[in-house]
């Protein structure tokens, strides 16, 4: 069964890069979402398995806000892709309950063992 994957990122070309790499996978990409807001907004109306999420997005609300929401209200697990390996922002992470910390440059195979791992994880629940 092929995985609905939702990216939250607001750099429109590491998106794209994303998307791309997520259909060679066999990923289909339901939606690319650039806020905290509209990620959210578009998990209320769509069938998402996966949300790869970055930490830092413009708008109001951060990558964090929009995990914590989407994991508690919905239980769909997130895998943060992101480019922040500072210890502060990775213990902010921890607190959201992640299913997985991706740091940009990544391969393809980390990409996919994160997200295999991440639906096996959340299956288990």
């Amino acid at each position: 069964m092929k995985c609905n994957v939702l990216i939250v990122e607001d750099e429109y070309i590491i998106a794209y890069d994303l998307k791309m790499s997520l259909m060679s996978l066999g990923y289909a990409v339901v939606g690319v979402a650039s806020n905290a807001h509209d990620a959210v907004t578009f998990v209320k109306t769509t069938s998402v398995d996966i949300v790869l999420m970055d930490v830092i997005l413009s708008g109001e609300f951060s990558g964090l806000d929009a995990a914590r929401e989407i994991y508690h209200k919905y239980k769909i697990p997130v895998v943060y892709v992101t480019g922040c390996s500072g210890n502060d922002i990775f213990r902010s992470t921890i607190e959201t309950e992640p299913f997985g910390y991706l740091i940009k440059p990544y391969t393809e195979k980390e990409l996919c063992a994160s997200i295999e791992i991440a639906k096996n994880n959340n299956e288990k629940i």
